[in-house]
């Protein structure tokens, strides 16, 4: 049996709750002025954001500075209501994702991106990641790219923002997680990816690939542990990979020509661009029909076409 010095030592001293109390309470606060922050900080960064920099129509009747809430919702895909409760300092804490939908939405620098997420209390997302801080001049060339598909992408091919064409032309990459959000992990680990392309140019994709990858690898930190953890695991999953990666074979992609396979409206011949952020870790994409091929006309369909038959993994 438990003597009554063993029932007191197993009880809390007197008065010890009242400290935890405290220290929760005190969380809280601070919690609550950090949103309050973070309210008022995407409130002057809406303010000085002007439709026609987001590629949205001013109209005649617009007696606010910057963008409407409703506007910056749009963008970031999220509700109205829940942007309203954030600009109030209200809610729940955002997520990752959203936080780096709105770093977009509302074209932060590298600097206003990093104090929003310290400000929701969310750690910093990797540089290589589909989070990642995508270049304000980027984004603006991607918002006026409105009649061909565009996207950026890193260096390792994970693909951080898309217009609508784009969107239809290749399918929507933003539902990829894990070690899938790189198009080169799918290519060579998922053969669903593989139907992006016509079948007899599979060898030519699989050593641009990796000749690219190769490129970007030696481009970062070699302890690099995003590019480091891709190779490796590549090496161990495809013996195709494993083979070409040992013949050090190293080639940017620049700008090339391909056939992308669609769904609905059959095989496009494209010129494929690049425009490179400094460091070389972004780079917006967009795409161009071939000379002599119908493949103009296609893109022009896609617009019509839209997303509702584009099922095409990767």
């Amino acid at each position: 049996m438990r003597g009554p010095r063993d029932v007191c030592q197993g009880m809390p001293s007197p008065g010890s709750a009242a400290p935890r109390r405290a220290a929760i309470a005190q969380n809280r606060g601070v919690a609550s002025l950090k949103y309050t922050e973070l309210g008022a900080f995407l409130r002057s960064r809406r303010e000085r954001i002007r439709p026609e920099d987001v590629g949205l129509v001013a109209g005649p009747r617009r007696r606010v500075p910057g963008l409407r809430r409703e506007e910056v919702a749009q963008l970031a895909g999220a509700s109205v209501d829940y942007y309203n409760e954030m600009e109030r300092g209200a809610g729940s804490q955002p997520s990752e994702q959203m936080l780096a939908a709105l770093a977009r939405a509302l074209r932060l620098t590298s600097d206003e991106r990093d104090y929003l997420y310290r400000l929701a209390d969310r750690p910093l997302p990797s540089q290589g990641g589909p989070q990642a801080h995508v270049h304000p001049g980027m984004l603006d060339l991607l918002t006026r790219l409105t009649s061909t598909p565009a996207q950026v992408i890193t260096d390792l091919h994970v693909t951080l923002v898309q217009n609508p064409l784009a969107v239809a032309l290749l399918g929507d990459d933003s539902v990829h997680s894990g070690a899938n959000v790189s198009f080169v992990h799918r290519w060579f680990t998922d053969p669903g990816a593989r139907r992006r392309y016509p079948e007899e140019d599979h060898d030519a994709q699989s050593r641009s690939f990796v000749a690219d990858l190769r490129a970007a690898a030696a481009r970062r930190d070699a302890k690099d542990p995003e590019a480091r953890t891709l190779i490796e695991e590549l090496r161990t999953r495809s013996p195709e990979f494993a083979d070409l990666w040992d013949r050090h074979e190293v080639r940017v992609r620049r700008n090339d020509s391909k056939r992308i396979n669609h769904p609905s409206l059959g095989t496009l011949e494209v010129n494929c661009l690049h425009l490179f952020s400094e460091d070389g870790r972004q780079r917006l994409l967009w795409f161009t029909p071939a000379l002599g091929t119908d493949s103009a006309d296609k893109l022009e369909l896609l617009a019509v076409v839209g997303t509702q038959l584009t099922d095409t993994p990767g």
